[in-house]
């Protein structure tokens, strides 16, 4: 496992939401963050077909454009009635040539389990995979998960996304129904991010 010797780190995404989740989280090892933003960078074409694939895309192309070490993510639900969709098209399901409308993701979701008459509980997890890498193309990764079930209707206007369907395990409320920042500290991005932390900071 590498450790994490330097001071400034690229957050390969244009979310400022996500940025501010992660520098709260590496607040305490006194590195500066920059985004994609910050350097005009593009976001690259996810073309993997695995979480794993397309933050390995994204950190390395970031690496190698700045020379910076560079951190990027690739999260989603999958869902075990539907076979572990939507999985690396958890965003693709919301899209309208209007934007993103995770009302009818969720309501696709729910569909297509009613459809496959899925048994109860319906079990789901929300995934994140964290890619770290270095402008050598050296990488680490790091993967958490916050195991639940899928309910209706949707609960809750807090969060983003399925949140409004997604009960977490030993919880409940929905996702859609916690303050944000009590969601952030059980949430598959703080499990992956322990661990990042442990093998590369702590």
């Amino acid at each position: 496992m590498r450790r994490f010797a330097g001071d400034r780190l690229l957050v390969a995404t244009h979310n400022m939401g996500k940025l501010e989740e992660m520098a709260d989280l590496l607040a305490p090892f006194g590195v500066t963050l920059s985004s994609n933003a910050d350097h005009g960078l593009p976001e690259p074409e996810e073309t993997e077909t695995t979480f794993v694939g397309n933050a390995r895309i994204k950190a390395h192309a970031a690496a190698q454009a700045t020379g910076l070490p560079a951190l990027a993510d690739d999260s989603g639900i999958t869902i075990d009635g539907l076979g572990g969709a939507p999985g690396v098209y958890t965003a693709d399901w919301a899209e309208t040539p209007q934007g993103r409308d995770f009302g009818m993701a969720m309501e696709r979701a729910w569909a297509e389990l009613e459809a496959a008459k899925a048994p109860y509980p319906r079990l789901a997890q929300f995934r994140c995979t964290l890619v770290l890498a270095w402008p050598d193309g050296h990488d680490v990764v790091f993967e958490g998960v916050m195991p639940g079930q899928i309910v209706w209707p949707m609960r809750g206007d807090q969060g983003h996304g399925y949140d409004p369907i997604f009960q977490p395990e030993g919880h409940t409320q929905t996702f859609g129904e916690m303050d944000r920042w009590e969601k952030n500290k059980i949430s598959h991005r703080a499990d992956a991010f322990a661990k990042l932390i442990a093998g590369c900071f702590g």
